[in-house]
């Protein structure tokens, strides 16, 4: 049996046939350029037929940033799709049923299949991102569809930053790449001698990476940066441990590949010392991410084995 995930991001399409083990075995990508519903789902049939060749799939499942709702669209962030019927449109051009999934739940399968929390029951995922996602899986099957998560709107500091939801103080206005990249040219405004100017020239700017890049170094104001970044981080990580008591959280995104002494560490510390997990019960294990940009296509070509 082979599967088929469609990874929607900002800017392509990637489309794979993934083995049992999911193990990608063919690969498909085009630029998005939405002309409309229609030709989207005419896109989509296009690139699961180029990646199928002469397999047999039972369907094809797509990841992509917004809110599904079975083979519904309720909206999607960076495409102009609302209320869509997109597993209909999608018939029309290859009969075959279309399993939809938000990007952050196909993070969380693929990761639960072939990556950080393979032999697990409760697993999350948390992607840093342009925002903050969280994947969730309970007792082996997804929380998606119209119950999907939104815990990067979780409120971390009480009126805080206006966040693009209309609330102040939600997580991801703290703890996104995005918000750590307003962070660090914050404190580069303060700290005309840090380091961090250095680096963001020779990056061509600032990046998610930059204060980590400085901190290593030994930088003091980068240091700070991470150092407040890493605890608006686990605050969110604390109430979704205290929440859930999953044996797992991977934390994934660009940011998760920042050195481990940095990252992770020290979010271990405070989420061991800060969870209720330290007056007994299930201890939750911190992880990176494992499978990277490939546990879209893997996470949704799974889908059907999580529903």
């Amino acid at each position: 049996m082979a599967y088929i995930g469609i990874d929607v991001g900002g800017t392509n399409l990637k489309a794979g046939l993934v083995d049992e083990n999911g193990t990608i075995l063919a690969v498909e990508r085009v630029p998005l350029d939405f002309q409309g519903a229609e030709s989207f789902a005419a896109t989509l049939a296009d690139l699961a037929r180029k990646v199928m060749g002469q397999a047999q799939a039972d369907y094809v499942g797509v990841g992509l940033p917004g809110a599904v709702d079975g083979g519904h669209v309720r909206f999607t962030t960076n495409i102009p799709m609302q209320d869509v019927p997109l597993e209909t449109l999608f018939r029309r051009h290859l009969d075959l049923p279309l399993l939809l999934g938000n990007d952050a739940d196909c993070a969380a399968v693929g990761e639960y299949f072939g990556g950080a929390g393979r032999g697990t029951q409760d697993f999350a995922v948390v992607t840093l991102g342009t925002g903050v996602g969280t994947g969730l899986i309970l007792n082996g099957k997804l929380r998606c569809g119209d119950a999907s998560s939104e815990g990067g709107h979780l409120t971390v500091v009480h009126g805080g930053e206006l966040c693009n939801c209309g609330r102040r103080g939600c997580w991801e206005r703290y703890a996104s790449a995005t918000a750590l990249i307003q962070q660090t040219k914050a404190a580069m405004d303060a700290h005309p001698e840090s380091l961090l100017h250095t680096l963001a020239a020779q990056q061509g700017g600032v990046e998610g990476r930059t204060a980590f890049d400085a901190a290593q170094a030994g930088d003091e104001t980068a240091l700070e940066v991470c150092r407040m970044y890493v605890e608006y981080l686990a605050d969110g990580v604390v109430s979704l441990v205290n929440l859930l008591r999953p044996e797992a959280v991977a934390i994934g995104g660009g940011v998760a590949a920042a050195p481990e002494a940095l990252l992770l560490e020290p979010l271990r510390r405070i989420v061991e010392t800060e969870s209720f997990a330290c007056h007994g019960g299930r201890s939750t294990r911190i992880l990176r991410a494992e499978r990277g940009n490939d546990a879209g296509i893997i996470g949704a070509a799974f889908l059907g084995r999580v529903l």
